[in-house]
């Protein structure tokens, strides 16, 4: 559902010099409107132990109360402000939200965003990714998950959500299947790598309901991806909505990306919730 060909169609969209300034800002993200009604809520900085080192993270839910858990697994960029900013939204509409930096064994969220623009983060990311195997990231959801149902914000009562975007996709997947009995509800946007016959052969093990917003330029490139998604979720009897958004190109939902598109971003959002609301 993406590669760095879409990539690619993304920087060809853009003209070199909005691709330089939106570059040269990189970490700088449009402000995201609060929900109605928005729980006070407060954010802290986390570290947590995995068989594989220390995962540096954040955490924010509601000030008060036991509220579902929520892992986010962000893109290729990391854990930075445009993340913290979603999870607070997210918080605010009533989640206990860890967002995690997934590179963790190779460099800090910190150290990463610090290496420059967005293809100097881009391409250490890259190399870090390859240290997140299957059986890596089964290592860190166990830990991960482990960690959200010790905190006092928790309602444990309740299953776990977890969202992803972009390589966050198969990340979501994962931790669907690792965890199967507290991980209710999965989202993907913009996700990449979820149609391998590697990733389908887990769904099986998967008790989620799923949502996955695809990017049209990621479904241009790979248009059978969706189906065998969506067939191997329905063999599993896994609810799931599976839609294509129009006019989005790869990348469009964090809202410092030089593609967001703030319309179908919200649209995104607003399914998100639905998703959470009925599974959770």
């Amino acid at each position: 559902m993406c590669d760095d060909l879409t990539e690619a169609d993304n920087a060809h969209f853009l003209t070199r010099r909005t691709f330089g300034v939106v570059a040269a800002a990189f970490g700088a993200a449009v402000l995201l409107p609060s929900p109605a009604n928005a729980l006070a809520v407060k954010g802290r900085d986390v570290t947590i132990k995995t068989p594989d080192g220390s995962v540096d993270a954040y955490f924010v839910a509601p000030g008060t109360g036991k509220h579902p858990a929520v892992l986010v697994w962000p893109d290729i960029y990391g854990l930075r402000p445009a993340f913290r900013q979603m999870a607070d939204r997210l918080a605010q509409s009533g989640y206990a939200v860890l967002t995690v930096n997934p590179f963790y064994r190779s460099a800090t969220a910190p150290a990463l965003a610090a290496s420059g623009d967005r293809a100097a983060v881009r391409a250490k990311a890259g190399e870090f990714r390859k240290l997140l195997t299957p059986e890596a990231t089964g290592r860190d959801v166990t830990a991960l998950v482990a960690f959200l149902d010790k905190q006092r914000e928790v309602d444990t009562k309740r299953g776990i959500g977890t969202t992803g975007y972009c390589m966050g996709g198969p990340l979501v997947m994962l931790t669907a299947a690792q965890v199967p009995s507290r991980v209710r509800a999965a989202a993907t946007f913009h996700g990449g790598g979820m149609a391998t016959d590697a990733m389908l052969a887990r769904v099986p093990e998967m008790k989620a309901h799923y949502l996955v917003a695809i990017a049209a330029n990621d479904d241009e490139r790979a248009p059978a991806d969706k189906d065998k998604l969506r067939a191997a979720l329905a063999a599993a009897k896994l609810p799931a909505e599976i839609e294509v958004y129009a006019g989005t190109m790869h990348g469009w939902c964090p809202p410092d990306s030089e593609v967001y598109n703030q319309a179908q971003a919200d649209r995104a959002w607003e399914r998100l919730l639905a998703l959470f609301t009925a599974s959770l």
